[in-house]
């Protein structure tokens, strides 16, 4: 049996050693507009006036270990080219590191880490009618470099 092709994931909860710190990445950097806050403990936010998309956990501790187990990545999905390529200018303006930055023929993405070092993928999905397929008709994903100066001239 599939699954329903509709079915999404909707949100992420996080936990984060410094709930201010990552207030100040997801909000202050990202744009997530802050939806409820739960005093020191926890905050919502969210793009578009919903409920909540990210979830914070203050939980002090320290990241894990590279090579444990746990959350790879959490991707946030943008609209369109020019609302990635305006992530990437705020990225730039914070002075955010980013750790890489690919075309994969269905989408581009930039990926980094939160201040809590969860890795984060930002990216836009092609139109389905450019996607690469092969002559049977299988999407073939790629990992290609994306040019991040040809991405910001969507801002021109």
């Amino acid at each position: 049996m599939s699954i329903h092709p509709e079915t999404r994931i909707g949100h992420v909860h996080l936990k984060v050693a410094d709930l201010e710190r990552a207030i100040a990445f997801y909000h202050g950097v990202l744009g997530f507009e802050v939806t409820q806050r739960y005093g020191s403990q926890a905050a919502f936010l969210a793009a578009g006036g919903y409920h909540h998309h990210i979830g914070l956990k203050s939980a002090g501790g320290k990241p894990p270990a590279p090579g444990a187990t746990g959350l790879y990545h959490v991707a946030i999905l943008y609209p369109n080219r020019r609302e990635l390529a305006d992530a990437l200018r705020r990225l730039q303006r914070a002075h955010i590191a980013i750790e890489g930055a690919s075309d994969h023929g269905v989408s581009e993405a930039i990926y980094l880490r939160d201040p809590d070092r969860n890795g984060v993928e930002l990216y836009w999905d092609k139109p389905r009618d450019q996607w690469p397929r092969s002559p049977d008709g299988q999407i073939q994903m790629v990992t290609n470099a994306l040019d991040l100066q040809d991405l910001l001239a969507e801002l021109d």
